[in-house]
């Protein structure tokens, strides 16, 4: 096996709570992750010569920052291989999004390059090398519906209900740290039991989005995208934003919202995933 087209799936922050900060600056976050069934393809063919370079062209992302080269080079230093690796990417996850692209694609590398460099390494080393590269990594390699504490890297598996949603794209770049230090965001929130969750809905009183404010203040857009998609349901957003969400019981209800869609706002219809799909790249 030489080469290997590996899926990235986004993921969507079912709810996101804000309870704390760390004295590095990191906050303490509670979450509920869900990937669906659209995102990036990560392609990666074996090298002999120890070589890692991308086949793509990305304007937007400098090669030192790209976390798809990051992560490869990263596994070959760890690991000691003798290989290297091409990497081919075809975007489809915006950058800003809060759909985990970049994070998404970072994980697909290190599973892929699991298999492709023939390394064999667990599931847990692999979570461990990957919050290197960014507190979302971790759980595309946890491969499950997650109950997501500390910084994002303490995950338990989670029963979700099927469901497919209605994501909607403003069309603007949310920037992160941004809004992580914006003063309209509260950093209190009361945590939450995942017993409690399991109980509940997940859109109900109990669950929200602690950056949804704090965006919405900055980001007119998402305004725009939570005002038109809460016509037919409660709206939340993803992670930092910028792309927003709501649920539905099954295809053809998604897709009935989907259809009255303005013609000049972006947006897709996705199923929720129970599994990511590169789970058996790590055992």
């Amino acid at each position: 096996m030489n080469s290997l087209v590996c899926a990235a799936p986004a993921k969507l922050n079912l709810f996101l709570h804000v309870i704390g900060r760390r004295s590095d600056g990191y906050h303490l976050l509670e979450s509920v992750f869900r990937f669906i069934d659209y995102g990036d393809t990560v392609t990666l063919t074996r090298r002999a010569d120890g070589l890692v370079i991308r086949e793509y062209e990305n304007v937007e992302i400098a090669e030192t920052v790209d976390l798809c080269l990051r992560a490869a080079r990263l596994l070959q230093l760890e690991s000691g291989t003798a290989y290297g690796v091409s990497i081919g990417l075809d975007k489809r996850l915006p950058l800003g999004g809060g759909l985990g692209g970049g994070s998404s694609d970072a994980a697909s590398v290190l599973l892929g390059l699991n298999q492709l460099w023939e390394l064999n390494w667990s599931r847990q080393r692999l979570q461990d090398l990957a919050l290197q590269l960014g507190a979302d990594v971790p759980v595309f390699i946890f491969g499950e519906s997650a109950f997501a504490q500390g910084i994002g890297e303490i995950l338990q598996s989670v029963t979700l209900q099927p469901a497919w949603y209605v994501v909607l794209v403003p069309d603007v770049h949310v920037s992160t740290p941004k809004i992580f230090a914006s003063e309209q965001l509260t950093r209190d929130s009361k945590s939450i039991r995942i017993a409690d969750f399991s109980r509940s809905e997940i859109f109900s009183d109990l669950t929200r989005n602690d950056l949804q404010s704090a965006v919405c203040g900055i980001y007119p857009e998402v305004v725009e995208a939570l005002a038109w998609l809460g016509q037919f349901g409660l709206a939340r957003m993803t992670g930092s934003g910028a792309c927003v969400f709501a649920e539905f019981k099954d295809e053809q209800a998604a897709r009935l919202v989907y259809d009255k869609l303005p013609a000049d706002v972006r947006g897709f219809v996705a199923q929720g995933l129970d599994t990511h799909p590169l789970k058996n790249f790590a055992t």
